[in-house]
């Protein structure tokens, strides 16, 4: 009975899965003891700031605009939100940098005045101006993708530097030095 067998499949075929499966762990190898580059470089840095006016986020500080932030003298840009956790534990240490005498100007992002005032009651407010941008215009406008994120504006109104993420107690030193950087 000849004609009832079955064509067989080459013998290659039997192998393919082992193959594709041993690959599949190669490329996870690679992946795993690679070093991936996870810097983020600011297209925004050397560039001056988009042309903004906000208006007041909370009660008893103003809003903030571009012109606000070129008047000479070095500051920061903080961007933030009430409902951002890593916001909450940067608080602290942008009211140590304002004890310092930095100057820090804030933009809320997506948030309600409410929550805003309970935020800055409980955590203080190092802020001269906070500005409330409701639909993240500013924010992508500056490059930001997240909160928080601290930009270091020169006395011109131009983007010197760009921290990701929040500002730590141990990272104090290395702001300070991007507000002096930026007086030159």
């Amino acid at each position: 009975m000849a004609g009832d067998e079955k064509p067989r499949a080459p013998r290659w075929t039997l192998w393919l899965p082992l193959a594709l499966f041993g690959l599949f762990v190669v490329l996870v190898v690679v992946g795993l003891v690679r070093p991936k580059d996870t810097t983020i470089e600011s297209h925004m840095i050397g560039k001056p700031l988009p042309v903004f006016a906000l208006r007041a986020a909370a009660d008893g500080r103003p809003g903030v605009a571009t012109t606000d932030l070129a008047t000479g003298k070095p500051q920061l840009l903080n961007i933030f939100a009430s409902w951002c956790i890593p916001c909450r534990a940067e608080a602290p240490v942008l009211g140590e940098l304002a004890a310092k005498g930095v100057v820090i100007n804030g933009i809320a992002i997506r948030d309600r005045r409410e929550d805003l005032a309970t935020f800055l009651k409980d955590l203080g407010n190092p802020y001269q101006r906070i500005g409330a941008d409701d639909v993240s215009s500013v924010q992508l406008a500056i490059g930001s993708a997240g909160v928080p994120e601290t930009f270091v504006i020169d006395g011109k109104g131009v983007i010197r530097y760009q921290h990701i993420g929040d500002i730590r107690p141990d990272q104090i030193p290395l702001i300070l030095q991007k507000l002096k950087e930026a007086e030159q």
